[in-house]
């Protein structure tokens, strides 16, 4: 889950400026150092931080973001509403509230912790590893989305069934379905039973 620096002192991994660095962790979440973002997802991978946030709107539909066909890793499948890393030092939550508004333009009215979720998933298409610490938020979207174009391809509001129907078709990220179903309690708090999460 490629994340883009910020500001200019933090410009990407690509042999010009500062190497763009991901938070190392034991598998209780603490750290124990730094990594490179591209070394961190070599196989095997190393264990990082991460985040992932599910927005919704007040009809109860998740907001779903269609990754940039420039994008490195995982480039033009479907995924949640915004998922990407900490800096080093940076509060999990801070940095889900700042990316959810670089990559969408949007800041949510409703943003709350969901728990986290250890996993391991390589991705065949790129041979990266996505060992990640992931750090869940759900919350609410009111505003309209403006997507960043070097992030974002495309956006859509679904429905759990419109999500199935939508999954059955297209291409998901690797960590999609694991983060979803960690989050799903704190989703159905949110939303309540009539949205069918």
């Amino acid at each position: 889950m490629p994340i883009t620096p910020a500001t200019a002192t933090n410009s990407p991994s690509n042999g010009a400026g500062e190497p763009i660095l991901l938070e190392l962790v034991d598998e209780d979440g603490v750290t124990i150092g730094t990594e490179e973002k591209l070394a961190a997802h070599q196989p095997p991978g190393r264990l990082h931080r991460a985040f992932s946030v599910f927005l919704f709107d007040e009809r109860g539909r998740l907001l779903l973001q269609q990754r940039a066909l420039g994008k490195y890793h995982s480039p033009g499948v479907w995924s949640n509403t915004c998922c990407g890393h900490p800096y080093p030092g940076e509060a999990p939550f801070a940095a889900a509230a700042r990316r959810t508004f670089e990559e969408l333009g949007v800041s949510p009215s409703l943003l709350a912790e969901a728990g986290t979720v250890r996993y391991n998933h390589p991705d065949p298409a790129s041979g990266l590893v996505e060992q990640e610490y992931n750090h869940l938020f759900v919350g609410m979207v009111q505003a309209t989305v403006r997507p960043d174009p070097q992030e974002v391809g495309s956006t859509a509001f679904v429905t759990p069934a419109e999500l199935a129907e939508r999954h059955a078709r297209d291409t998901f990220s690797a960590w999609f379905p694991t983060v979803l179903d960690a989050a799903r309690p704190a989703v159905r708090e949110l939303t309540g039973a009539s949205a069918g999460w």
